[in-house]
């Protein structure tokens, strides 16, 4: 320990001789693991608004089809029942997608109740004059017309071509038609 000197000449000791205590330490326990969950909050807050501004600014892709000659016309009359059959009343209305294009196969018939000169609306119905047989449907991913059309040039008797290309490839389909 230091000593200081009196006016006397005596040597005291001198509790200043060290200088000044050092600060003590911080506790720093809790403040990183708060600062990297806040972080990490906000970073998904960020990528999540961002997604949701993306998907929602997006458009419907819609279906698109050219065919080979003009459009059917819109059918008007309804479907005739078979001889003998009942009506039953239905207890719960159909889905609306039992006429939807995305259910069809091979062999059914599809009418165009779309527009003359616009885009195609494809329904499921009854296979009659003015409505289309499909020959081959070909499920997977496809690039357009050029691709639907090459497509359906390997079946034997086409006059038209549908095809239906969503964001997600699995339920893209091309459908290779005959006019009835």
């Amino acid at each position: 320990m230091p000593y200081a000197a009196r006016s006397d000449g005596t040597a005291v000791p001198s509790p200043y001789a060290e200088g000044p205590a050092p600060p003590p330490r911080r506790r720093r326990g809790r403040t990183a693991p708060v600062v990297a969950v806040l972080a990490t909050v906000t970073l998904l807050v960020l990528v999540g608004g961002a997604a949701v501004l993306y998907l929602r600014d997006q458009d419907d892709r819609t279906p698109v089809a050219t065919p080979s000659g003009p459009a059917p016309a819109a059918r008007t009359d309804p479907p005739e029942s078979p001889a003998g059959a009942t009506a039953a009343t239905p207890s719960t209305p159909a889905p609306e997608s039992s006429t939807d294009p995305r259910f069809v196969k091979a062999g059914q018939c599809v009418r165009n109740d779309g527009p003359a000169g616009g885009k195609p609306k494809l329904l499921i119905s009854d296979c009659a004059p003015q409505t289309y047989e499909v020959l081959r449907r070909i499920d997977g991913a496809t690039s357009g017309e050029k691709d639907a059309a090459a497509k359906c040039a390997k079946v034997d008797g086409y006059t038209n071509w549908y095809f239906f290309d969503s964001e997600l490839d699995t339920l893209d389909f091309v459908l290779c038609l005959k006019q009835r």
